[in-house]
């Protein structure tokens, strides 16, 4: 059985402003539906049974919409982050009775084609204490972030570019429950702490994709996204369609590589 998801979809989505004022990120109509309808059928299709959705700006709308999942064969539970923001960190923590010893973690505008059960066999083979997924990005589709070598993350860090930052975190990782014991009784911080306590602990797990991530967190990569997910629905009847679109040829933009 594969282990639950939880989407971090808690924030105020500035970036995307003013389309954000009134609707969670989640919520927006990307290729006709809200975006949180086609992470969750994606989710099912990989196999995932249980979805605990850590929410915060304007989180009766996603509530709402969802339900408890059923209408996608799944459990969804909701932890909602209450009166204060608590950060992706904090969020999750908060989640952590809903979620069991070990879980994959997937951001609110995170689209994750890689195959979850090769993901997971990976975390399982590694022994860490959190798994991150990563692509060698090299600025083309976002700020890269991670410098990446040998098969190690040697640093990660959203804030501050360093030398040999080629790599960017995928949208997909996955986490133990005790990784969040040294935060104590913190209840606000970001998940990039947690991430980088385990980095200089040596614990961390890497598993990098070969193909691009999509995602709707700013206006290009929801144009992006948009695209992807009409070429896939228009590509599900018609055999052997393998079309691609225009973009950097050297991360072969496009549909991924199948690991199925």
């Amino acid at each position: 059985m594969m282990p639950p998801v939880v989407i971090i979809a808690g924030g105020t989505a500035t970036r995307l402003r003013p389309i954000t004022e009134t609707v969670p990120k989640s919520m927006l109509e990307v290729a006709g539906k809200p975006f949180i309808d086609h992470q969750l059928h994606l989710l099912r299709k990989h196999g995932i049974q249980k979805v605990v959705i850590c929410s915060g700006y304007l989180s009766d709308k996603i509530e709402n919409f969802v339900g408890d999942g059923r209408r996608y064969d799944l459990s969804v539970t909701f932890s909602v982050d209450g009166e204060k923001l608590l950060g992706t960190g904090g969020a999750v923590k908060k989640a952590l009775p809903l979620l069991g010893e070990e879980f994959f973690v997937v951001y609110g505008d995170s689209y994750p084609t890689v195959d979850f059960k090769d993901v997971y066999g990976h975390f399982c083979q590694q022994q860490g204490r959190a798994l991150m997924t990563v692509f060698k990005n090299c600025d083309a589709f976002d700020r890269s972030n991670i410098v990446f070598k040998e098969g190690k993350i040697v640093t990660y860090d959203k804030k501050n570019k360093a030398t040999g930052m080629d790599y960017i975190d995928y949208g997909l990782g996955m986490l133990k429950k005790l990784a969040f014991d040294p935060m104590g009784a913190r209840e606000v911080f970001d998940l990039v702490e947690i991430y980088q306590d385990i980095i200089a602990k040596k614990q961390m797990v890497a598993y990098e994709v070969l193909e691009r991530f999509y995602e709707i967190g700013s206006l290009s990569g929801l144009a992006d996204t948009e695209r992807y997910i009409l070429n896939m629905q228009n590509c599900q009847n018609v055999e052997n369609c393998h079309p691609r679109e225009s973009g950097d040829p050297e991360h072969g933009t496009g549909f991924p590589l199948s690991r199925e």
